[in-house]
């Protein structure tokens, strides 16, 4: 045990997290030089093209320094604000971190919510300064924010660069010298936390654990505590990247299970294993359930395809421990999943990998949030999307989520961010200088005005340099009402939505405006309106075909025209009386998608 060190990589997205793991790997000769490529431990095609980080990833390396041989498991995480869970299992499987900061970029807002989970893990924080070799870098003046911002003395920080390997040897050196060696019993009975799984066609359900007490040896029946489920250790090992069987894992090593478990809500990340003879084994904290932001609605396009999706969807669960479901009907689009995201980066990673890995083919509601209502006889419902929305004289008030936002800009772009923040409805909270030109600012922000596109608006207004992150403060009471749309008076409820007071007007006559070119041309004029409770807020006309009737006759008197246009009048109005307005489906998909 003493010669074990495990510790992670954290940083904002795009610092060079994983290709210092790459140059780790080369330097502790982990992998030959022939299976060595970029990115080596983003396993997933979808990492490598969008050249970020989704998944956490573990890897054992074998060191030596002065004569002594050191174990040293890394644990690769995410950088994205969406993926900050997986930043958190990973912290509690470590000792240690390696802080990266770009030293052409310096801090973001990332790195600081990353160091404050590591410091809330009592984690011993290695600060590094990365891609010194490019001819931008400033590296002195990166140096001297993280030493303004954490606290870090100067002779404390590394400096590297994880594209040409400089500097690489002697972050190996520090984390054996800074980074404590775990604590555990090795005589004790053992105690294992799941920290990822996935699941294998082949295998079943295959676990990631860290061990804080007692070993394992193969074949033994395990017991997960939290769910009461025993399995089989069918092989045991580590990760040298890819699986190698060991016959034992040991205290404070991290190495995988394979259970042979076909039910995957059996082996839940954060549960605690142990063997099936220890009885009272206290299970470890584990991870505090996490919330999801953001919610959405997935159908596939082909109703037979439902059992495919809700299948795939159980699997995706296993490896995205932050992903919830239930199902959910729409009339109108058929039967699908009700979908919590933890942000929209998350939402579009889980729809693609979902379309990849399991080759299904998806439609997504728009992105909306949780609301709490109070009805006037004092009962509670939360909330997710319009139609559930109770009647307005029932309703006695909405709570909506609020989130405390941080944003780091350059100085330059503050009038800009602060204009499409306010009209957000943002409440500006603080403005720190952090160096003569970068700037955090600090905003309280309602997570519905944040997810539609503020994050694509603020990377335009800073020319991309400013960077977010936001968290849940508490639930507020606000002005939210429903907005009803009506296709020839007749209520459509799948196109309904939930707006604030304040923008209510200018979203129902963008909504409206948007229909109007979606729904085609039916031979009646057909009314669109746009309306909260009684009153009508927005108004369109679908104009009628226009057939000529009267193209076939050659002069006589005007009566008889007039006859024939009357006629059509007659019949155009009978139409309307009895004819349904028929809405494409692409035309709620098209909304939805707002």
């Amino acid at each position: 045990m003493q010669n074990i060190r495990n510790f992670c990589i954290i940083a904002h997205i795009d610092h060079g997290k994983s290709t210092l793991a790459d140059r780790l790997l080369e330097f502790t000769n982990t992998v030959s030089k022939r299976e060595m490529k970029d990115q080596l431990l983003d396993q997933m095609d979808l990492e490598r093209e969008r050249g970020i980080t989704i998944k956490l990833q573990p890897v054992r390396m074998d060191y030596k320094l002065d004569g002594q041989e050191y174990i040293l498991n890394l644990i690769d995480t995410p950088g994205h604000v969406d993926f900050t869970y997986e930043v958190s299992r990973s912290l509690a499987c470590c000792e240690g971190a390696i802080l990266v900061v770009d030293s052409t970029q310096g801090i973001e807002a990332q790195t600081l919510a990353n160091v404050h989970l590591a410091l809330e893990h009592n984690l011993k924080i290695i600060p590094v300064v990365n891609k010194i070799d490019l001819p931008n870098s400033d590296r002195k003046k990166t140096a001297e924010e993280i030493i303004k911002i954490f606290g870090f003395k100067e002779e404390e920080i590394l400096y590297a660069s994880g594209k040409t390997g400089e500097g690489v040897d002697q972050i190996l050196k520090t984390v054996v010298e800074r980074v404590p060696s775990p604590t555990g019993n090795p005589d004790s009975p053992l105690r294992g936390l799941i920290f990822d799984s996935i699941y294998d066609t082949h295998r079943g359900v295959v676990s990631f654990i860290r061990i804080f007490d007692g070993s394992i040896t193969k074949n033994k029946t395990i017991r997960m505590i939290g769910t009461n489920t025993e399995a089989q250790a069918l092989e045991i090992g580590f990760f040298r990247p890819k699986f190698e069987a060991q016959p034992e894992i040991k205290t404070g090593e991290v190495g995988y299970i394979v259970t042979g478990l076909r039910d995957v809500s059996k082996a839940r990340v954060g549960d605690t294993v142990t063997l099936k003879e220890f009885k009272d084994v206290e299970q470890l904290p584990g991870y505090k359930l996490v919330k999801p932001m953001v919610y959405a609605t997935i159908f596939p396009t082909s109703a037979e395809d439902y059992p495919e999706l809700r299948d795939a969807m159980e699997k995706l669960k296993l490896s995205d421990a932050a992903l919830s479901f239930e199902p959910e009907n729409i009339p109108s689009i058929g039967f699908g999943f009700r979908t919590g995201f933890l942000g929209l980066l998350h939402m579009d990673i889980v729809q693609e990998r979902l379309s990849r890995e399991y080759g299904l083919d998806l439609v997504l509601t728009a992105p909306s949030v949780a609301y709490r209502i109070t009805l006037t006889n004092g009962q509670e419902r939360v909330i997710h999307t319009p139609a559930e929305w109770p009647d307005p004289s029932i309703i006695g008030s909405v709570q909506e989520p609020w989130m405390k936002v941080e944003i780091l800009t350059p100085a330059e772009y503050i009038g800009s961010i602060l204009d499409i923040s306010i009209q957000r409805r943002a409440i500006s909270k603080d403005i720190k200088y952090l160096g003569q030109d970068r700037v955090l600012m600090e905003f309280e922000m309602p997570l519905a005005n944040i997810i539609v596109d503020f994050y694509d608006k603020l990377k335009s207004v800073s020319s991309g340099y400013a960077s977010l992150n936001y968290d849940f403060i508490d639930s507020r009471t606000g002005e939210l009402s429903k907005i009803d749309i009506l296709v020839s008076g007749e209520p459509v409820e799948a196109l309904a939505m939930i707006a604030h007071r304040s923008t209510a007007e200018s979203d129902g006559r963008d909504l409206i405006a948007k229909l109007k070119d979606l729904i085609p041309k039916q031979q009646f004029e057909i009314a669109l309106q746009a309306a909260i409770g009684g009153k009508v807020i927005a108004r369109e006309t679908i104009k009628a075909y226009r057939k000529d009737v009267t193209g076939y006759l050659y002069g006589g008197d005007v009566t008889r025209k007039m006859k024939l246009l009357n006629k059509q009048k007659k019949g155009k109005k009978r139409m309307k009386m009895v004819g349904r307005v028929e809405i494409p489906q692409e035309a709620f998909l098209a909304v939805l998608k707002k």
